[in-house]
């Protein structure tokens, strides 16, 4: 019973828009992301998180950072923060866990009539609703969209300012993550799919500042490239800056 009254609530908070205006936050109207920039620490490398040349890009990038569990485990600095997602996400990309930080960068690649939307609502029993809805980049005039798979990435981030928790550049650390494949076998049988999305609720860490807590996500093309990004911006709504 509490799941179906979380998933009636994180809907609500979601999709109603007089209730969704005062419990949720989303990506409309936030810049559009032009790049992807993720920030890989070891869990054991306590200077890589206090370190003031941490690399870092210009403000129309989405900036990740992931603790990578490290040799120390739960005796590293850094193991509260740590997440297996990160080894998940290092292995999807053919890298190796680091031993101090290791960035990976991605450039944007679709077309501007694409349009992705991150959403989540307020934290709820140590859970958060959030939302993922993309819609591809329409077909030249006279011509088909070509049926293709869309991966995407839908994480759980908590926005950690410079000058706190012992870190100089401000940070999105990544507390959760989910991922999957919208298959183009599941078309509408009459028509083109013009529209993908899913609703899931996701789980707050411990530790976790449920206040400073945003959704960025991202999709992926069958080639790899990613063709979408989006931030949530809580501005001034509840739990927001």
């Amino acid at each position: 019973m509490r799941n179906t009254a979380f998933t009636l609530t994180a809907l609500l908070a979601l999709h109603s828009p007089p209730l969704a205006a005062q419990a949720s936050c989303s990506s409309d109207g936030a810049a559009r992301p032009v790049a992807l920039f993720e920030r890989f620490i070891s869990a054991d490398c306590e200077s890589c998180w206090s370190d003031r040349a941490t690399p870092a890009p210009s403000a129309s990038a989405l900036v990740l950072d992931w603790i990578a569990p490290g040799v120390l485990g739960d005796d590293a600095p850094l193991s509260a923060a740590a997440s297996t997602d990160a080894l998940q996400r290092l292995q999807t990309l053919g890298r190796q866990a680091p031993t101090s930080t290791d960035v990976f960068t991605a450039r944007v690649e679709g077309a501007p009539s694409a349009r992705l939307r991150v959403a989540h609502g307020m934290a709820f029993n140590d859970y958060l609703g959030t939302s993922i809805a993309f819609t591809p980049a329409r077909a030249a005039p006279g011509r088909t969209a070509a049926a293709t798979d869309w991966r995407f990435f839908l994480l759980l981030v908590e926005a950690v300012p410079a000058g706190t928790e012992g870190t100089p550049v401000a940070r999105k650390m990544v507390r959760n993550m989910l991922h999957g494949t919208w298959d183009k076998r599941s078309k509408l049988s009459n028509s083109e799919q013009k529209h993908w999305m899913e609703t899931r609720p996701m789980r707050i860490p411990d530790g976790a500042q449920p206040e400073r807590l945003r959704v960025v996500g991202w999709v992926q093309d069958a080639q790899g490239r990613v063709v979408a990004a989006a931030q949530s911006d809580c501005g001034a709504h509840p739990g927001g800056r």
